[in-house]
Order: C-alpha cells, then structure tokens, then sequence
C-alpha cells in the first residue's frame, strides 16, 4: 500500500488553496474535515456486523460487498493514519483475504472460522494500539435494514 503524500509546506503557496462554489479553503482546512480513526472504525464495524449476517444468510455477494467495503474504509485508514499501515496491510493480507475466500466459495465454516479468527486479531490490535477498552462484538442480531436473503 504506498501512499505518496506531498507534504503541506513543500508546496507553493497558491497551490495550498483549493476554490469551491463557496470560497476557497486551505489544505490544511480539508485535512480538519476528514474522518478520524473513530468515524471509519464505526463504519468498519457496521458493515462487518452485515457481512456476517448476509454470510449466514447464505448471501455470499452481499458477504462479500461488505467485506469488501471493510477494506476499502481500512485502506483510507491508512492513509488519514499512517502509523497503523503495516498492521491494516497485514490485517487485510491474513485476516480479510480469508473471508473473502470463504464469500466467494460459499463456505459457511471457513467463513465463521475466518471471521472469528478476524474479530479476534481486531481485538488484540485495539489492545496493541492503547484502545483495550475497545472490544468489538458481533450483535446478537442482524441488522434489519437490509434484506439478508439469498438472491
């Protein structure tokens, strides 16, 4: 995952701006809007919770789609925090490939051995990082915004 930034003050002055219809804000305004670990860790969390409960379904695209997603949201992670690359890569490499393996077989015991294995590795990086009060836990039910039924 490499990730070239140009940094802030290596820049031109003027190229520092970047007009809207509504005025000009500075790079470092729009650094200020983006999502926090917190935001993207939530949304992280709500579409694993779906994509366990579309795998057990038995609706492995949906399984997949969110899966997916979790890594696509990883992947911004790490470029709004940098210090957690190596650990979101090896997560991704080890932990989500698995899943998705499992989707696209539609395996239901791999997929639950994958995912809990996941869960748990999310688990210990929390501890890792300074966040051991955080401790993710599939809800007890699914989420009734979506219907989970295999297509």
């Amino acid at each position: 995952m490499d990730v070239h930034v140009t940094t802030i003050r290596a820049m031109p002055e003027d190229a520092r701006l970047v007009k809207t219809s509504h005025g000009e804000l500075t790079l470092e305004e729009i650094a200020e809007l983006l999502p926090g670990t917190g935001e993207i860790m939530q949304s992280v969390g709500l579409a694993w919770w779906k994509c366990a409960y579309a795998a057990r379904a038995g609706n492995w695209a949906l399984a997949s789609y969110f899966a997916r997603r979790v890594r696509g949201l990883q992947r911004k992670l790490a470029i709004v925090r940098p210090k957690y690359v190596g650990d979101l890569e090896a997560f991704e490499v080890e932990r989500l490939a698995p899943v998705l393996a499992a989707c696209d077989g539609g395996d239901a015991a791999s997929f639950e051995r994958a995912y809990g294995a996941a869960v748990d590795r999310a688990n210990e990086l929390h501890v890792k990082w300074g966040k051991a009060f955080i401790r993710w836990v599939l809800p007890d039910k699914p989420p009734t915004d979506l219907d989970l039924d295999a297509r």
